[in-house]
């Protein structure tokens, strides 16, 4: 597998931090370790030790004789496992001899008085009167920690160890820790540039997000983020083949039909009146659907060469209800409107216009002769909503989305003219608005369909 360069950057940048830490730590610890052994070199070393040691050796020999004398001191130290540690406590009497016969220094013991006269707990030396009223000063020399264990003999500061071992220790886990670090970050970069490649090269159902494994991290968002932009890319392509499918379809009957009249117009020229009507109609059907098909393009593309104006909404539903209302009646159909309140927003008039207009019109198309649509504009609580029922055969529920796709028509078995591009216009024009469209089944038969959009400037989506 080939490591690209984001992974030497990585590995480059985290090894020498690691690196640059272990010498700074080492350095500290390598000049403290100097400056111990120069001052025990030239004896100025403190008198008496301290530490956890001290703290807790000469409180508890001072609370074991200040009870049970200067027996019960030689008991515990008899007892005490030197096996395992050095006895390092020293216990001098007034007159100066310790009790157990050891050598020390006057300068110790005065510097060991003077400490146990401190009213610091943590002081390191104490001074314990018996009962007999004999005074005894605890303490535990300094020269005595540089004791081997068994108390024979100073001990000689210890000398630095070997650099090489903890060097090459060091190198060896920053370099291992660096690569699986620089690893773990450029992995999923790369699985994004491969992911980008395949897209490319046409491949849009490739997903990077399973490539991530259990990342819970920003990588792994921008992985999901890439699969969103894949599947909407996949999704945008497919409808534009399908629509190309559909749009040379629709255009293949009419063209087909002109060229059957074309022909007979030929070949029998006293047909000429009855030919020349057909290739009119058929020539503004293609007129139509070219038409609507600029319309869905220009929906499409978010085009903004209509600039909007503020209108009422429920005078707008009302004025296009009115042009239907008077259709219908020609065609044994009713159109029932209901307008409550104002509903001022900016819109782009024309858009709105078709979209409320397709809606309603579909409506009296599937509804049947001798019933009614029933058209209900209201402005409600942060919008406008718009609501068409019909009485015709409904949608299946499989199809209730399906119908605002360009070209769809609903297997119900209820045929009627146009292109089904009506609610894709409609839908393509509500959504540009920053609005929705949707579709149910109602339950006394027919068909709902409502539009509901949003009355604020802000809420228009951006283009």
């Amino acid at each position: 597998m080939r490591l690209g360069r984001l992974f030497w950057k990585f590995f480059f940048a985290f090894w020498l931090a690691l690196i640059l830490a272990g010498a700074a730590v080492g350095s500290g610890v390598w000049w403290h370790q100097q400056g111990e052994r120069s001052r025990i070199e030239a004896g100025r070393a403190p008198a008496l030790a301290g530490g956890p040691r001290a703290a807790m050796t000469v409180p508890a020999a001072a609370a074991v004789l200040g009870h049970g004398g200067v027996p019960a001191l030689r008991a515990w130290l008899a007892d005490w496992p030197r096996e395992r540690m050095p006895l390092l406590l020293y216990v001098v009497d007034g007159a100066g001899h310790e009790l157990l016969g050891r050598e020390v220094s006057e300068a110790v013991v005065a510097d060991a008085r003077q400490r146990a006269r401190s009213a610091d707990p943590r002081r390191p030396a104490r001074q314990v009167t018996t009962a007999d009223g004999q005074a005894h000063l605890l303490f535990i020399p300094a020269e005595a920690v540089g004791r081997d264990v068994r108390g024979f003999g100073p001990r000689h500061p210890p000398e630095p160890p070997g650099l090489w071992a903890p060097v090459s220790v060091g190198l060896v886990a920053s370099v291992f820790f660096s690569a699986l670090l620089a690893w773990y970050l450029s992995k999923p970069i790369r699985n994004l540039r491969w992911a980008f490649g395949a897209v490319a090269e046409g491949r849009l159902e490739t997903r990077v997000r399973p490539l991530m494994g259990s990342r819970r991290d920003e990588i792994a968002d921008l992985g999901g983020d890439f699969d969103r932009m894949a599947q909407q890319l996949q999704s945008l392509i497919g409808a534009q083949r399908r629509l190309l499918h559909d749009v040379s379809h629709e255009l293949r009957s009419p063209l087909a039909r002109l060229q059957a009249a074309i022909g007979l117009m030929r070949q029998d020229p006293s047909r000429l009146e009855a030919s020349i009507e057909r290739i009119e109609r058929e020539t503004g059907r293609v007129d139509e659907l070219v038409g609507q098909l600029l319309t869905l393009a220009r929906l499409e593309a978010g085009s903004r060469d209509m600039h909007e104006e503020q209108v009422d909404l429920v005078d707008l539903a009302a004025a296009i209800a009115d042009d239907a209302g008077f259709e219908a009646e020609s065609l044994g159909r009713s159109l029932r409107f209901d307008g409550h309140g104002e509903a001022p927003a900016p819109v782009r008039v024309e858009q709105i216009q078709r979209a409320f207009d397709n809606v309603i019109r579909n409506a009296l198309k599937f509804t049947p002769p001798g019933t009614g649509v029933d058209v209900r504009a209201a402005a409600g609580e942060g919008g406008f909503v718009l609501r068409v029922e019909d009485r015709g055969p409904g949608v299946a529920e499989a199809d209730l989305e399906a119908i605002f796709e360009p070209f769809h028509r609903g297997g119900n078995g209820h045929t009627t003219g146009g292109f089904g591009l009506g609610l894709a216009i409609a839908r393509r024009a509500v959504q540009a608005h920053g609005g929705r469209i949707q579709a149910s089944n109602r339950a006394g038969g027919g068909l709902r369909v409502e539009i509901f959009l949003p009355l604020v400037p802000a809420a228009l989506q951006k283009d």
